[in-house]
């Protein structure tokens, strides 16, 4: 009975010192020079539907079933889906909208376990004809699950998704 109790202490101390040492928040970001005016970009990007064009989610699961609330391209406007095992559930709301600078919104995740990102699309004027863009989100891990984040590399498997979607999106743009 003894033995069982130090294995079980010994198992809570290495939960705990895990959760301690495991990372609290995350921020990935990626960034592509699209050949169009600033306006033009910012025009496109801030209706969060266009996503559904380049977005390398809705690639994954081209048939999810998508829900919206609220007039798009205007803060509080509310875009939900229900997917395959690739994409889960969530929503993603409209938060802030300063023109020709950013789009912001909130991601909230249902499945396949619960979250909630903050995104944020930012544009740049690089000369008259060019704009970066620059795709990012970030948040924070609660612990115990920020654990899992000693293993998996969110940098790496999102920032991958945010350089097949932002490709998609200058091939979208520069042939309009």
């Amino acid at each position: 009975m003894l033995t069982f109790i130090y294995i079980l202490a010994s198992i809570i101390v290495l939960i705990i010192v895990l959760a301690l040492i495991a990372p609290k928040k995350y921020h990935v970001n990626r960034s592509i020079v699209i050949q169009k005016p600033l306006p033009e970009v910012y025009h496109y990007l801030k209706f969060i539907k266009n996503q559904d064009h380049w977005s390398p989610w809705k690639k994954k699961d081209p048939n999810m079933k998508q829900t919206t609330v609220g007039v798009d391209g205007e803060i509080g406007f509310i875009n939900k889906w229900e997917g395959n095992k690739d994409v889960g559930s969530g929503e993603q709301e409209l938060t802030r909208l300063v023109e020709n600078q950013i789009v912001e919104s909130q991601l909230r995740f249902f499945k396949p376990w619960k979250s909630q990102s903050d995104a944020y699309i930012k544009v740049h004027k690089v000369d008259e004809d060019s704009t970066e863009v620059v795709w990012g989100f970030s948040g924070v891990n609660q612990m115990p699950s920020n654990i899992f984040f000693l293993f998996f590399n969110m940098d790496k498997t999102v920032g991958k998704d945010f350089e097949e979607g932002l490709e998609s999106l200058k091939t979208i743009l520069e042939n309009r």
